[in-house]
């Protein structure tokens, strides 16, 4: 059986691990649970299922994350951010708490796109580092396999963010770097301040070539 959604977080501990568990977790502060704004809340939870939704009315948890009542709060743990909503603006419903959800949802590797671009150019990481490869290709999964595993070891410095080049919305960032998909697959780092960046077309992925490229443009 799944499990409830959203999840009831009564205690400070509870939440403090609910958070920590996931990447991206989503918990909403609403005094009264039976609330038409807590209703919207759960609809939306339906909606999102690989996001973990927890719900808290405890005084000592809504004080604990300084949120006022009916407030829905996104917690991401790629650069320890917290992203909150106010849900007591009566427009807001279900499909704005969904939008909201999936605009910011930020995670190791993030797929880039027009719905994402958002929240990837809000992150407070100025470093990107973006594949920009085809993931039609049968290399694809062990390309992210080891793409994800050197995000891990960047946690909180790089924002790791997959691109396809076979979206067509993807051709303008191909032309930024000055790249062809004849040079794909490859690897662009990008400081947002300033818009240096450096590219590299790389025909295979390891983690250590990961590490070098990033670990060069860092110094």
């Amino acid at each position: 059986s799944t499990p409830e959604k959203p999840v009831l977080l009564n205690n400070i501990p509870d939440a403090e691990a609910f958070i920590s568990g996931a990447e991206v977790a989503v918990i909403g502060f609403f005094q009264e649970p039976q609330s038409p704004e807590a209703e919207q809340f759960r609809l939306a939870a339906g909606q999102i299922p690989e996001v973990p939704f927890g719900l808290s009315s405890s005084a000592a948890v809504l004080s604990h994350y300084g949120a006022s009542e009916n407030t829905v709060a996104l917690f991401r743990r790629v650069d320890n951010d917290r992203r909150d909503l106010d849900m007591n603006s009566r427009e807001v419903d279900a499909q704005k708490l969904t939008r909201f959800v999936r605009i910011n949802e930020l995670r190791l590797v993030t797929e880039y796109n027009p719905v994402t671009s958002i929240g990837v150019m809000q992150s407070s990481l100025q470093f990107n580092l973006l594949l920009i490869t085809d993931k039609m290709s049968p290399k694809h999964p062990e390309r992210m396999r080891k793409f994800r595993a050197a995000a891990e070891l960047y946690k909180g410095k790089i924002l790791f963010i997959l691109l396809d080049s076979n979206l067509k919305s993807n051709e303008r960032v191909l032309s930024y770097f000055q790249l062809k998909k004849s040079q794909l697959p490859a690897l662009a780092i990008f400081h947002t301040p300033d818009d240096e960046h450096e590219v590299l077309a790389v025909d295979d992925i390891s983690i250590e070539r990961v590490q070098d490229f990033c670990n060069r443009f860092l110094q």
